[in-house]
């Protein structure tokens, strides 16, 4: 209803009526428009530096795959047990940190945290290219994964701070989607970088460590300088823009203007929380699924009975279409507000690519179910961390959460390294695949139904005559109790 009023006009000599719900209309949209420009320059400057970074990290972590193809596990007389004990020392340090890490990004800064992280492991990564045998390639392994555990979950910690919840998996897609074109990119580098085999007494693989390890490292540096530590300390936003980016978050249920205190109650929620929990499982299946194809794509095309340099090649296309089949997905999860329905469609993608490469044996038909594998699983990955972060409140019980998504994640990235145990055709590893992508689809539902029955009972208590009366409505209880608040509605 119109709200409206009156003033006399001395200079017109007449009374005027002036509509107040007309202007604060303009208002809104003069706010919603600010609000727009200042999210578009924080893109421009955020998702570029993270994309990277993520790219660079999982570039750093799966070149082995196609070291090993180009001839390292020769060179170094390692066998196929011995393969996937490298894999797997790279987890454990990498798990144990991740937390950690997340705990102490708002001391440290992530400004500061992150780009160190970057550096210190392309330091690691180019080390990997001067190891002369299986020991030392232990050693830089075990390193790499202390250096660069912190990484994932400290970036979506941050990217959370600076997005609403709506807004958050497409940039997650962009992000996550690194992780289609490191694969696409990691065979066309080092399809490129093998020739260099016998330059200064190095193998071919060794320089796939070396030039990629160097690039990270001076990335990170740059990284020091241009990093913004929050969203009000992006310079390019203006005073406008700035406290216009302060409101959206605050409507949104992310207050980042006020402080938090460090609590062990807020931590040990997390692990409390049903939803989180329930979460982890997924998580742990697309973990399996998604880094046993990082690691092993190179290896499955190559059992094809393609050349080393060809096998680089044809593992470019299926990332290509899973990165706009990603982008795709997650506009969609973001523009209707929904995780768990885009969750299940890509389980059912990846168990179809699965049942066929499980089912037949024309190389075609093979190589093309790596197109649905690959697809599938590299779009779950983006749609299960922004649901992780999207529903835990306040900041500490979301640091904990993100950082336990990425422990399981990387828990099935332990399990992939020693499931591909009979080549060419990997039955084992395509049956437990087959498997972990269908139970994507089953705790997509069962999340589901979970939030959508605790959401239900939030919409019961703000109904109650009784709500408010005891001060449960302030700022300061919503704030403390977080996603547990009635008002804070569950993303579906």
């Amino acid at each position: 209803m119109s709200t409206k009023e009156s003033y006399d006009d001395s200079k017109m000599g007449m009374k005027v009526e002036h509509d107040t719900s007309i202007e604060s209309e303009i208002q809104g949209s003069e706010l919603l428009a600010l609000q727009k420009k200042a999210v578009r320059k924080i893109d421009f400057i955020v998702i570029p530096l993270l994309t990277m970074f993520y790219l660079l990290s999982f570039l750093d972590r799966a070149n082995i795959g196609n070291a090993r193809v180009a001839g390292l596990q020769k060179d170094l007389k390692m066998t196929n047990h011995q393969y996937s004990i490298a894999l797997t020392v790279t987890y454990v340090p990498y798990i144990a940190c991740e937390l950690p890490s997340n705990l102490l990004i708002k001391k440290v800064g992530p400004h500061r945290l992150l780009p160190g992280i970057v550096f210190a492991w392309g330091l690691v990564t180019a080390l990997q290219g001067l190891v002369h045998n299986y020991s030392g390639l232990i050693a830089t392994r075990f390193f790499l994964g202390l250096c660069e555990g912190g990484l994932l979950p400290g970036i979506v910690l941050y990217m959370s701070a600076f997005y609403k919840r709506d807004q958050l998996q497409l940039r997650l897609a962009l992000l996550f989607s690194a992780t289609s074109l490191a694969g696409a990119f990691s065979g066309l580098l080092a399809a490129a970088l093998v020739k260099l085999d016998g330059r200064h007494g190095r193998p071919g693989w060794a320089w796939i460590f070396i030039l990629e390890g160097v690039f990270t490292s001076v990335f990170g540096i740059f990284s020091f300088f241009v990093m913004p530590a929050s969203p009000h300390q992006v310079k390019a936003l203006s005073t406008a823009e700035n406290q216009a980016v302060a409101e959206m978050l605050r409507l949104d249920g992310n207050d980042t203007t006020t402080h938090e205190a460090f609590s062990w109650s807020s931590i040990l929620s997390a692990f409390k929380a049903p939803h989180v929990v329930l979460l982890c499982i997924p998580l742990f299946f697309s973990g399996v699924t998604l880094f046993g194809l990082a690691f092993f794509v190179p290896s499955i095309v190559n059992a094809m009975g393609y050349s080393p340099v060809r096998t680089q090649l044809m593992t470019v296309p299926p990332y290509a279409v899973s990165f706009v089949v990603s982008l795709c997905l997650a506009y969609v999860s973001d523009r209707y507000r929904i995780r768990g329905p885009i969750l299940f469609v890509t389980g059912v993608i990846a168990t179809a690519g699965y049942a066929i490469y499980l089912t037949h044996t024309k190389v075609h038909i093979l190589y093309g179910s790596l197109f649905l594998q690959i697809v599938g699983v590299y779009a779950s990955a983006p749609t299960l961390s922004a649901w992780m972060a999207n529903n835990a409140q306040p900041y500490y019980r979301r640091a904990t959460a993100i950082a336990l998504a990425f422990v399981f994640s990387n828990l099935g990235g332990i399990v992939s390294t020693w499931i591909f145990t009979n080549p060419p055709r990997y039955t084992t590893a395509t049956r437990l695949n087959l498997a972990f992508a269908a139970g994507l689809c089953l705790f997509a539902v069962i999340v589901d139904v979970y939030l959508i029955i605790q959401n239900r009972r939030k919409a019961e208590i703000l109904a109650s005559p009784n709500y408010g009366r005891n001060g449960e409505d302030s700022a300061e209880e919503q704030k403390r109790l977080g996603d547990k608040h009635p008002k804070f509605k569950y993303m579906l």
